[in-house]
């Protein structure tokens, strides 16, 4: 944690798949300072350490990429995901509000029904179906109220070869088997954890005084089951992919039937490109 005279960015949760992507983008970008600080450096959810930390480090940035993202164990366990994913993220707004840093948190399309049949602008109505989504939530509206400027981008099926995620699951079981059983009534958007880390990037140093939520995913809307049978065809993969329905495969965390978001906003306000997902699909599997 050395200090330097460049601008500093701080980064929670460099650890999981999304912090692992911002570091390699981060890689690229030489005119700053980058603090990327996992759970053991800065355990959000312990708020005078995490002011301690960031008191020592200044930064003129704060990306929270740190969460609580079981989504299935956060139904009994509310009381962390709360405060993780909530309580912790109004203490980096209002630390940020305080210092004048920029904050970028990101979020989730769980926060959403999943009633809608057409794509959820940032403007419609939140009313989350399970504890994860609420604990997210929860810290959107903590954000927004400890700090009118923050940056929130709700993003959805986040995949890269860190971490866990669906795309190195049904590798690993399209591996393994000769039979996979997918959902095919939930539908939403794939996105790859490096778009998305260079998006937020690009927010974090842009001059630009825009703030507010966000829509962010790769283009286009399929289901679970079309995922998996791209991410087999792609892979050049022979398991075979059969659709099920959600009665069928029950979790204890009900999931939204319809995630999918308009990001135009995002792409008119930032100049951000937005990929199809199949494409952004087709670069990742070459980093499996």
């Amino acid at each position: 944690m050395m200090q330097s005279n460049l601008p500093g960015l701080l980064i929670s949760g460099a650890s999981g798949q999304l912090g692992r992507c911002l570091q390699k983008g981060a890689a690229n970008m030489p005119g700053f300072t980058f603090h990327f600080l996992g759970r053991e450096q800065l355990p959000i959810d312990n708020h005078l350490l995490t002011r301690e930390v960031l008191h020592a480090l200044k930064p003129v940035c704060v990306i929270n990429a740190g969460a609580y993202t079981a989504v299935d164990k956060a139904e009994s366990e509310q009381e962390i995901a709360n405060n993780a994913n909530g309580y912790a993220v109004g203490n980096l707004a209002k630390y940020c509000n305080e210092t004048g840093a920029k904050f970028i948190h990101v979020s989730t399309d769980y926060v959403f029904d999943g009633k809608a049949k057409k794509p959820y602008f940032e403007t419609d109505i939140t009313n989350p179906v399970n504890a994860y989504g609420a604990s997210k939530l929860l810290g959107e509206t903590l954000a927004l109220q400890e700090n009118p400027r923050s940056i929130i981008i709700r993003t959805s099926w986040v995949y890269s070869s860190y971490g866990s995620n669906f795309v190195k699951t049904m590798l690993r079981l399209m591996n393994e088997k000769d039979l996979v059983r997918v959902v095919s009534d939930q539908f939403g958007s794939p996105t790859y954890a490096q778009d998305l880390a260079d998006a937020i990037l690009t927010m974090a140093v842009a001059k630009v005084g825009l703030s507010g939520i966000y829509h962010f995913s790769n283009q286009g809307v399929i289901s679970w089951y079309d995922f998996a049978c791209a991410i087999r065809d792609l892979s050049g993969l022979n398991c075979k992919v059969e659709p099920i329905t959600t009665a069928q495969f029950p979790t204890p965390a009900k999931r939204p039937e319809w995630s999918a978001m308009d990001c135009s906003k995002i792409k008119h306000e930032w100049n951000i490109n937005l990929r199809p997902w199949r494409d952004a699909l087709q670069d990742a599997l070459k980093t499996f």
